[in-house]
């Protein structure tokens, strides 16, 4: 067993990933080094290096973003808002600018800025479009023609041209003359919505996308049809992209120009418009994840983005659309996580969907495992082989993963057998030759895990070697939440929605004893890493230790007010972590039943909960959709600590010489320092004692800060209180209020408190001085009478 001083006594947040995009558009910066994402009503602008939300540009709770854009310089942020506000942001200081009204009726359905970053154009939800500019800051266009919701806005590449391109609901390309505000033509031929526009060279031509199946080629000039694209597939995005930029050898015989497609396929096409042909398509093994709703491209990285309606933003390369990156914009509920790879460097997620995430913890690179058919709700690892992961979901299966180095995974085993959901998973600690499973059919599966070699190829990726049943168990009469085993492989613990808890062989699964005595479901069951005991957390706020030789109640934890969803071990089983239903997270000492640790940073229910084997972190996942990564800082808190008594130590003694000294100035300035408000008395005494007290303490407050005049009023204040200190309070006040003019004053932290607390005594303090000054001219003028009498009763002969 370790020693107290081997507990932990807190964790602080490392990082914190939660929802960055929950759809609509996403665009990054030229330099391409953030994406700026549109996130409920707030605009996030992440970091591809290691996908960390740098900005955040919120429009307030009331308010939601319906759409945004950034200027060419990247400088101005512009975004528009459901109550039709438009708000100017700089994106160097993230400071609001301006806001102002649009006058569309309705919402701002599309923005963009020219060429110039000086317009700003501006499509809603009522047929108008608006152009502003944003250095002088009114509106110059006000522009009808069109019909709907506008779907896309584009100026002409060439600013001296003047016009303004836009497309509606009513499925034509309008143009705009802006030098006239006159609409100068539309371009019909599509049947659907028009999503995109793009100019080739200098705007002689315009490619046009649209969900009616076709792209279409038009002369700008003419506003004739040039050509038109069958691409079969609804497209919602599109990019052109120069002969320079696309290396790979499928555009060698080809014209150009080359347009990638974004659509309800789910795959990035190349297109060759001369020539009407597909030259080359993403090749995604084994199926798209769902359509995409936006691809753009970055000369500077020399990439291009794509955004999925699944909320998930993917960095390819143009040669070939390998991927070289993904974000997952929004987690939803993460349900259960783990950490894998031999160095701990992979984090695996199950949310609400049927992929499970596997993110890389240095970048947040995410790779998604496809193989299930419904929700994944809970994952283990294998700790003998930290790169093999099981996976449990609700299509009624288990899957084991072979996770490779670099992020993919392959799917070695799948086992079938279940009639119901299968809510928990548990992998041996010494061995992968078995793993153990509980189901919604009140069933726990023991199953036989076969050696890796045998499996080199597999049939089908995604559902690899069927696995065998070793034994099965009817083991509740409810859903079984929670397995685990021992830290020996040799016992099974199972926790139910039925309040029991029960142990198990591992060999034959034979029932070695209940635990009894929880008042509602237990959640989590887990074993102690060198204790006799498991640990259960149930829906009654509770958490319990329970004694594997007897079978009873050895511990319980009171303190969590709602359900306890999680309970791990830490510190040798000297510790436990649980997180809750309300979203905290409770650090306990076993020993003593202490909560040692509130944690709060989820806004929801704490579902998911893992440690590193070193514990000096710790990884949470709750329904608020966000990922926190906490570091072990007992060791820096006890160095601060040290630290400050250090100084402490070493300032008292300074103080001290200084007194004897008689430098009192510096003695003051480590007394406010220190706050020691006795020592602070002291010197203003003793300087006050000194001949021209009051110009010597005045020379001594002069090298003040305000922040230290402010904390020696405070002191002051408290002096004034009693009447032996009052004389060095009211010194420290006269000399405060002839240093400070009065506005100068008042803008210290506490200078109102500090008056309110100075005039009720100093009030009382005069009232007492004129008294006692009303009585020395009573006893002086005694003392003169007594003086005269004396002189009367003397004989006149003595007088001589």
């Amino acid at each position: 067993m370790g020693s107290r001083l081997d507990l932990k006594q807190n964790y602080k947040v490392e990082a914190k990933y939660g929802a960055f995009y929950t759809g609509g558009s996403v665009q990054w910066t030229t330099k391409g080094s953030l994406l700026f994402c549109q996130h409920g009503s707030s605009v996030k602008a992440l970091a591809l290096e290691d996908g960390k939300v740098k900005k955040c540009f919120d429009l307030g709770e009331e308010e939601e973003v319906t759409a945004f854009t950034i200027s060419s310089d990247d400088q101005i942020l512009a975004v528009g808002g459901r109550s039709g506000l438009l708000r100017h942001y700089d994106l160097e200081t993230e400071k609001l600018e301006r806001t102002w009204k649009s006058f569309h009726v309705g919402s701002i359905a599309c923005m963009v800025f020219d060429s110039t970053s000086t317009l700003l154009a501006s499509g809603g939800c009522d047929s108008t479009l608006k152009v502003w500019d944003v250095v002088r800051q009114y509106c110059t266009h006000h522009l009808r023609g069109a019909q709907g919701v506008f779907s896309v806005v584009k100026f002409h590449p060439i600013a001296s041209t003047a016009q303004l391109f836009g497309a509606a609901d009513d499925c034509r390309i309008h143009i705009w003359d802006l030098r006239n505000s006159i609409l100068v033509g539309s371009l019909s031929g599509h049947f659907s919505v028009i999503t995109d526009l793009a100019f080739i060279g200098n705007g002689d031509q315009l490619l046009s996308s649209s969900r009616d199946k076709v792209m279409m080629l038009w002369d700008t000039k003419t506003l004739e049809t040039l050509k038109t694209v069958p691409v079969f597939e609804s497209i919602e995005s599109m990019i052109l992209l120069s002969n320079s930029e696309v290396l790979s050898d499928a555009i060698k015989d080809t014209k150009g120009p080359h347009v990638v497609t974004a659509g309800e396929k789910g795959i990035l096409r190349l297109w060759d418009v001369a020539t009407a042909t597909c030259v080359q398509q993403q090749n995604l093994n084994p199926a798209p994840e769902g359509p995409l709703s936006q691809v753009s491209y970055c000369a500077e990285k020399r990439a291009l983005l794509a955004v999925s309606f699944d909320h998930n933003i993917t960095i390819h390369s143009p040669d070939g659309f390998e991927i070289q990156k993904q974000f997952v914009g929004f987690n939803d509920e993460v349900l259960d996580l783990r950490l894998l790879g031999h160095d701990e460097s992979f984090l695996a997620v199950a949310t609400n969907s049927a992929q499970v995430r596997l993110f890389e913890l240095a970048t947040f690179n995410c790779h998604l495992l496809r193989g299930h058919s419904d929700l994944v709700v809970a994952l283990d690892v294998f700790r003998s082989d930290p790169m093999l992961l099981a996976t449990a979901s609700k299509d009624n299966s288990v899957k084991v993963w072979k996770v490779h180095d670099d992020g993919h995974a392959d799917c070695l085993f799948t086992g079938k057998g279940h009639t119901a959901a299968v809510c928990s998973v548990a992998c041996p600690f010494l061995s992968a030759t078995f793993l153990v499973t509980g189901a919604q059919d009140h069933t726990l599966k023991l199953w036989e895990v076969p050696p890796r070699p045998r499996l080199v190829t597999l049939v089908d990726p995604c559902s690899g070697a069927p696995l065998q049943t070793r034994d099965t168990q009817l083991a509740h009469d409810k859903d079984i939440n929670s397995v685990a085993v021992s830290p020996n492989d040799q016992l099974i613990a199972t926790g139910s929605q039925d309040k029991m808890a029960k142990l198990w062989s591992s060999t034959d699964l034979s029932l070695l004893g209940t635990f009894r005595g929880h008042r509602r479901g237990i959640w989590c069951v887990q074993f102690s890493p060198v204790d006799k005991v498991i640990a259960t957390s149930s829906a009654d706020t509770t958490i319990k230790l329970w004694s594997l030789t007897d079978f009873t109640c050895a511990r319980s934890f009171e303190g969590h007010e709602c359900s306890v969803l999680k309970v791990i071990f830490l510190s040798r089983g000297m510790q436990l972590l649980s997180s809750g239903a309300d979203g905290n997270l409770k650090l306990w000492n076993v020993g003593d039943n202490e909560c040692v640790k509130t944690l709060d940073e989820h806004q929801d229910k704490a579902w998911a909960l893992t440690a590193n084997l070193g514990e000096s972190l710790v990884v949470t996942g709750a329904a608020d959709s966000a990922i926190v990564v906490w570091k072990d800082c007992t060791a820096e808190e006890i160095q601060e600590v040290f630290h400050k008594q250090e100084t402490l130590i070493l300032q008292e003694q300074e103080l001290s010489n200084l007194l004897k000294e008689k430098k009192w100035s510096k003695a003051l300035h480590i007394a406010l320092t220190l706050e020691y408000p006795f020592k602070a008395l002291t010197i203003i005494k003793e300087i006050l004692l000194e001949e021209n007290g009051q110009e010597v303490l005045k020379k001594a407050l002069e090298p003040l800060r305000e922040d230290q005049m402010d904390t020696l009023l405070r002191f002051a204040c408290t002096w004034n209180t009693n009447s032996k200190h009052s004389a060095a309070a009211q010194a420290v006040l006269s000399i405060a209020l002839r240093t400070y003019s009065p506005d100068a004053f008042l803008k210290m932290p506490n200078a109102r408190s500090n008056l309110e607390g100075f005039l009720p005594y100093t009030e009382r303090h005069f009232q007492r001085m004129n008294r006692l000054r009303q009585q020395a001219l009573f006893l002086e003028y005694l003392w003169s009478n007594m003086k005269i009498a004396d002189v009367d009763m003397i004989p006149e002969e003595r007088r001589e």
